[in-house]
């Protein structure tokens, strides 16, 4: 039996991940299946293996296995701020067929990569299950038993470096003075040309020149290849830019990462002997931590829900039986993507603006579920479920006041100081602030906490910083789109801030757990 593994990738939204654009994350996904279907009558099956609606790969045929690991790895753009669905099909192979009808399907796992990403190690594992005619997946009981792991690390080639180069007797070219000497680095491409990809500071009037460090991303320097040959230019500088060429010599990242040493002393080749040299002084991996670190290091994301109350109760809070009315639409649009970073899946939401029964007392930080002493929802459905249920049982009723919640929130976050929870506060209201004094004094003690508060506003117009939720109604009527817009937005600065916090107060993340070895794999270790 042979196994091929495909990876098709698919967003809600207008992401694509081949023609992306923006600067994004890159993250490297493996995958490994156990407990497969035995499709073969005289052997094991073949897996391939396959994720969402449009193909993004295929891993390699592995033969008579019901426990592949793939070798093959895809390389994805990561956003936080945006729903990144993935579907992954298995596939028997039996023949050299590319088309897929011609093989036994042997199921389909369904998750995003937030998902994948907010696992504990990067490492995930889902169960697969059958599909219907329509593609759409099935669980039946004979394939519940199977499963699909799925891993993610950040790409290699994601590393930066900092280098540092001098050097030695290089040759005279002014006839007045001596040199003005830079160096220009080129990466070798796959069709043997080369492109630049830094040039140095000129240095004046010498010829045993230091120059500055600089810092380099592994993938402008050789693509990830650490074989790839690196063509370094030495020149004099000339004031009219017809520069006059000094030399050249040849590297590749492995011989540069053994630091200075005697293999890093370069001789400066021009046509004839001549003994100068550029060497390197100092080469160093760059260990800048990213959100990705954190993330993997086991820092929680904890969402919490909060829920306004409008002029006209009876507008958008509408329970219409066919369609989100617009607070749970921003609600399930934002903590959709939030829950992927919790581990345990339980928000607390709270509401404000109400008479609570069974005296009518006004509150401004109730919790939804009913429940003061655990506020706890399970998942954003279970946010969803709760909100609709305090709409029958409290009145809506004002004022809007915001520094409650946002109080309530910072006591939390003050009382984690390590790093591993960071708060984020979703206000969702559409009517006037009337502690307006109170809550600039909260937003502003709030700011050394680690937390992040978005305000989406419904209709108002606000003071601070906020989402202006009727940008985002699609005239179409597509809801779908509207919201992943919405949420794309409202959680675009997330990464940032989380960052800036646990930068400026010298926090790293914790260490990643070790690499997962599938069972059974000869170096798995019994502990």
């Amino acid at each position: 039996m042979s196994s091929c593994g495909f990876l098709n990738m698919a967003t809600i939204g207008e992401f694509d991940p081949l023609n992306a654009t923006i600067p994004a994350t890159k993250v490297e996904i493996t995958v490994s299946c156990r407990n497969l279907l035995d499709r073969d009558t005289f052997s094991k099956s073949d897996p391939t293996d396959l994720p969402l609606f449009f193909q993004f790969g295929r891993t390699e045929v592995i033969d008579n296995t019901l426990n592949p690991d793939f070798v093959r790895k895809f390389i994805l753009d990561y956003f936080f701020e945006e729903r990144q669905n993935l579907k992954f099909d298995l596939y028997d192979v039996d023949s050299k067929s590319p088309n897929l009808s011609k093989h036994d399907f042997l199921g389909q796992a369904c998750c995003t990569l937030g998902e994948v990403v907010g696992s504990l190690g990067g490492r995930m594992e889902k169960a697969l299950g059958n599909r219907t005619q329509t593609g759409r997946p099935r669980k039946t009981s004979a394939v519940d038993d199977r499963n699909t792991v799925t891993s993610v690390k950040k790409d290699p080639k994601t590393t930066s470096v900092m280098m540092q180069f001098c050097g030695n007797k290089l040759d005279k070219k002014d006839f007045f003075g001596k040199s003005d000497p830079f160096l220009v680095f080129y990466r070798s491409n796959e069709d043997g040309t080369f492109t630049i990809c830094h040039k140095t500071e000129v240095v004046k009037n010498t010829l045993n020149p230091v120059w500055q460090a600089f810092k380099i991303s592994v993938r402008a320097l050789c693509n990830g290849d650490y074989d790839r040959t690196i063509k370094v230019e030495v020149y004099d500088w000339d004031r009219d830019g017809s520069h006059d060429f000094i030399g050249e010599f040849s590297t590749s990242y492995r011989e540069l990462s053994r630091g200075q040493s005697q293999f890093n002393m370069y001789e400066v080749i021009l046509f004839y002997s001549f003994y100068s040299f550029v060497t390197l002084l100092s080469f160093l991996v760059d260990t800048e931590v990213t959100f990705l670190d954190f993330i993997k290091g086991g820092t929680h994301f904890l969402p919490y829900g909060s829920q306004g109350n409008p002029a006209q109760p009876t507008s958008l809070h509408y329970m219409n039986p066919y369609q989100l009315n617009t607070y749970a639409m921003a609600l399930k649009a934002v903590g959709e993507i939030i829950q992927d970073y919790d581990s345990d899946k339980m928000f607390p939401a709270l509401g404000f603006g109400a008479k609570l029964p069974p005296d009518g007392r006004i509150s401004h930080e109730f919790a939804l579920n009913g429940n003061p002493q655990n506020p706890y929802c399970n998942g954003i459905d279970g946010v969803m479920e709760a909100y609709y249920q305090s709409l029958k049982s409290v009145q809506l009723y004002g004022p809007t006041n915001f520094s409650p919640v946002i109080n309530h929130v910072a006591r939390y976050a003050a009382s984690v100081k390590d790093g591993s929870q960071y708060f984020i506060l979703l206000i969702i209201t559409d009517g006037v602030i009337s502690d307006m004094a109170q809550t600039k004094e909260s937003i502003v003690n709030a700011a050394s906490l680690p937390m992040s508060i978005i305000i989406v506003g419904l209709y108002l117009f606000f003071l601070l910083q906020f989402v202006p939720f009727r940008d985002y109604i699609d005239r179409t009527g597509n809801h779908i789109l509207s919201m992943a817009r919405l949420a794309k937005d409202v959680l675009a600065e997330i990464p940032d801030q989380f960052l800036s916090y646990m930068r400026t107060r010298g926090i790293k993340p914790s260490p990643a757990p070790p690499p997962y070895t599938p069972p059974g794999h000869p170096l798995q270790t019994q502990i």
